[in-house]
């Protein structure tokens, strides 16, 4: 699959408000995720290296024991184990990158 639209692929809902569209390698996952405003991901930690990448909307992102505002062209940088979780403030669309790919989102 050397070319991917992402609005072809199947949605999986991580929770409600929380819809992603999920491309995967053999170790690395790419999802357009669309977060509806209000929508609240609970602090969790999994083993996967991620980066958060905003590229629409406001979203409060907590990294461990730092909370930060996030606006389009910023991105939260979480270490595989660490604790993380978000509150979307207005509707968003965020660029996930997981390493290595998660098998759970296929």
């Amino acid at each position: 699959m050397p070319f991917v639209t992402y609005a072809t692929l199947p949605a999986k809902t991580i929770l409600p408000g929380i819809t992603g569209h999920y491309a995967h390698m053999e170790k690395i996952t790419l999802g357009d995720v669309e977060v509806a405003a209000g929508t609240v991901l609970p602090m969790h930690q999994h083993p996967h290296d991620q980066f958060s990448y905003l590229l629409s909307g406001r979203v409060e992102f907590t990294v461990g024991d730092e909370t930060r505002l996030l606006e389009p062209g910023q991105c939260a940088v979480i270490p595989g184990g660490t604790p993380h979780g978000c509150r979307a403030l207005t509707a968003c669309r965020i660029l996930d990158v997981f390493s290595p790919a998660r098998d759970d989102y296929r």
